[in-house]
């Protein structure tokens, strides 16, 4: 199974360059998971010709870490989503207060692939004022 025709392929992320020079390339599961952190990661109007594009979940800097801060962040997660990323359905958010830093919430997306049905899971740490 091709998993980059099934699941796409594009320039990784972080952009990398390879040993032999080139640009790096991701595909598959790899691939769909570094679009969901483009996404959540990208500020609204960042990109000059799709302002709309982005979950601008650094919005949330200056915000308390508490409940009510990281339920939004959940709904933010779980729109963007479905808005930018059709290759997954998204099956959970759960973002949670670090133990270790309060001025840090940990999100952690479960998903499953529209083409595979096999589910996965990232998680992403969003920086909060405390």
């Amino acid at each position: 199974m091709d998993t980059g025709k099934l699941l796409g392929r594009g320039i990784s992320f972080p952009p990398r360059v390879g040993p032999d020079g080139r640009m790096q390339w991701s595909e598959g599961e790899r691939n769909v998971r570094e679009s969901i952190q483009v996404i959540l990661t990208t500020e609204r109007r960042e990109r000059l010709f799709s302002p709309e594009f982005g979950g601008s979940l650094g919005q949330f800097l200056f915000e308390p870490n508490t409940a009510t801060t990281r339920h939004r962040i959940a709904e933010r997660i779980t729109r963007e989503l479905a808005q930018w990323e059709p290759r997954i359905t998204v099956e959970s958010v759960i973002v949670d207060e670090d133990p270790a830093d309060s001025r840090t919430a940990t999100a952690t997306i479960t998903y499953r692939l529209v083409a595979t049905q096999a589910r996965e899971r990232v998680s992403l740490t969003v920086t909060l004022v405390g």
